[in-house]
This record gives C-alpha cells, sequence and structure tokens, in this order.
C-alpha cells in the first residue's frame, strides 16, 4: 500500500520544481500535473531530476524511472520517497 508522500518529500520536489523553472510556481498540489499544469518538457524534466539529486542526495536510476512518475507532484513526490527508503542504510550499517 502506497502512503502519501511526506510533507517534506512535497517540499524537496516542489523546490526543485521553483528551482527548474526559474520562478516559484502558482500553487502547486499533489494532484498539479507536471506537463501540461506546469509546461515542463522533456529537457526541464531533466533538470528537475537533477535538482532532485543534488538537494536531497539522492541517486535516481532511469531505468527505474516510468511515465506515470511524471503525471502529478504526488506521483513524482511518492518516486522521490521511494528512491530515499531504498538508499537508508540500517543504523547498524549492514
Amino acid at each position: 500500500m502506497a502512503y502519501p508522500p511526506s510533507d517534506d518529500t512535497i517540499a524537496a520536489v516542489r523546490a526543485a520544481i521553483s528551482a527548474t523553472l526559474s520562478k516559484e510556481p502558482p500553487e502547486l498540489t499533489t494532484q498539479t500535473r507536471l506537463f501540461s499544469d506546469l509546461a515542463l518538457d522533456s529537457t526541464s524534466v531533466i533538470e528537475l531530476l537533477m535538482a532532485l539529486e543534488d538537494t536531497l542526495n539522492l541517486h535516481i536510476d532511469p531505468d527505474e524511472l516510468t511515465p506515470e512518475v511524471f503525471e502529478t507532484v504526488g506521483a513524482l513526490a511518492e518516486y522521490v520517497e521511494a528512491c530515499l527508503a531504498g538508499q537508508q542504510v540500517p543504523a547498524d550499517g549492514y
């Protein structure tokens, strides 16, 4: 079962979108569509992914990406959250 992304993850995605657009985007919700509502294109999506990698110290594997990841802000935030959870190192280091 997927859980809604955390407020911190939504904020990180929002900041990355703002950096990619070089302006503060209009009101963003988890339902905001990246391509139709924000007019992102394939080049700006790459910039967005790079911004997320830089700000969250995240590694995004392009082979794992599907078109559904880029449908909405919420879908992208869920993907980011799953990546972050997969990168966590257990407290014992193993």
